[in-house]
């Protein structure tokens, strides 16, 4: 396997230094005060010794981590949108749109089953389950349940999904502007307007630190490290059943396109530090596009398959959603045989799609999931409420990661993806840190 590496100049990487030399130190301290990735990991460790020794302040910066989720959410959906028409208008063959498309969606389906899988037998090696509820932790889980027994809803999950929306709507409009003869004005007005967004999300990404803190500090605060006590053997299961997956199946997937999963995830380390703290996948998701575009994937293929991703790929969401439903089924002491785990995994195959878009929808899906099953009680999920904040930190990192995996397989599949160096390997660029 061959990984390339570059040297850059860029407040993210250190240049060599000669043998002796001295490092000047005001340059080695100017480099890590304006270096993004080590303030937002400045920022997690402040916030989680804040929420620790002082929690009632710590609740209080709630609103520095939802108001920084929010402005970036405000971003993705010009984004989407922009990315995904001019890629697609820029494309003389409109079949290989829809060849891209169907490779993502067998893709996603693929890899979802497995992540599904490895749930329900990490859970059945590890039995996380096999603990005392009576001094577990309970919080309030009715209105999942309720809604979980009204069952899925597709149109729901549509309507309520403004990022699948978004992507419709571009590629719709993608292909009436490859077709008309006005193409090339339309691009030439396309390519300043996806710069000026993103120069405008550039400028955003410096108050990462905040919305990391602000985040981090909240969940700390408001939980505290003592809760994860009690539901400690599933945090630890669910936490390494995907390092695991990210490793193990996501690494052999990039090893197959000669790509190397460790350089991956130090090109967008930046990124899971942001989802780290802000325990949401869309908060990284304008600025993972970017990264994956310098990476060296075309555009048409990032527009494309990182939006479908965020709705139908959803690794870390479906890791959880399995293992959550075996947890639950140990904890009641509920017999589980081989048919009716076969039955449980194919439910979630279809309901983990809709695990995006709406708060709160993992219950929602996971309380369908318990009802259409009929021998796991749905009032188990007030468990799992107690420790979710922490655990959602995980999905959303192993989502993230996995779409940014799926783009660079698709690229490389459809011969859509060349390094900046002009190789097929993957390279640490510039902009990683």
């Amino acid at each position: 396997m061959t990984t390339g590496h570059r040297k850059s100049d860029s407040a993210g990487s250190f240049p060599a230094t000669p043998a002796g030399a001295a490092v000047p130190r005001r340059n080695l301290f100017t480099r890590l005060v304006t270096n993004l990735t080590f303030l937002v990991l400045v920022a997690l460790v402040a916030a989680v010794l804040l929420g620790q020794f002082y929690p009632s302040t710590a609740v209080r910066m709630e609103p520095l981590g939802t108001w920084f989720v929010k402005v970036v959410k405000v971003f993705i959906p010009p984004i989407i949108f922009l990315t995904i028409v001019s890629g697609i208008s820029g494309m003389s063959n409109l079949k290989k749109v829809g060849r891209i498309g169907i490779k993502s969606l067998l893709y996603f389906e693929v890899v979802t089953t497995i992540s599904l899988a490895i749930g329900i037998l990490m859970a059945n090696i590890i039995h996380p389950g096999r603990i005392d509820k009576a001094g577990l932790p309970i919080q309030d889980a009715s209105r999942y349940a309720k809604q979980g027994a009204a069952g899925f809803s597709w149109s729901e999950f549509f309507l309520s999904n403004l990022t699948l929306q978004v992507l419709v709507l571009a590629i719709i409009t993608g292909i009436v502007v490859s077709l008309n003869r006005h193409r090339e004005k339309i691009q030439r007005l396309l390519e300043p307007a996806t710069r000026f967004v993103f120069r405008l999300l550039k400028g955003v990404m410096y108050l990462a630190p905040v919305g990391a803190f602000g985040g981090m500090a909240f969940t700390i605060g408001k939980f505290g490290i003592r809760t994860l006590v009690p539901l400690g053997k599933l945090m630890l299961t669910m936490y390494s059943t995907m390092i695991l997956f990210i490793f193990v199946v996501l690494g052999l997937i990039l090893r197959y396109y000669k790509l190397s999963i460790w350089t991956y995830l130090k090109n967008i380390r930046q990124e899971i530090l942001i989802v780290l703290g802000t325990s949401s996948s869309e908060a990284a998701l304008p600025s993972l596009m970017d990264k994956l575009e310098r990476m060296g994937c075309s555009k048409p293929v990032v527009g494309l398959v990182v939006p479908t991703g965020y709705s139908f790929n959803l690794d870390g969401t479906s890791i959880y959603l399995s293992m959550a439903t075996i947890f639950l089924a140990q904890l009641y002491n509920v017999s589980l045989s081989t048919g009716e785990m076969l039955t449980i995994l194919f439910i979630l195959m279809v309901t983990s799609k809709g695990a995006a878009g709406v708060t709160g929808s993992g219950f929602i899906v996971l309380a369908s999931t318990l009802t259409a099953v009929q021998k796991i009680p749905v009032e188990g999920l007030a468990f799992l409420l107690a420790v979710d904040k922490f655990m959602s930190e995980a999905r959303a990192i192993t989502n993230i990661i996995g779409n940014g995996v799926a783009t660079l397989v698709i690229a490389n599949s459809e011969g859509d993806f060349k390094a900046p160096d002009g190789t097929q390997t993957l390279t640490v660029s510039a902009g990683a840190a």
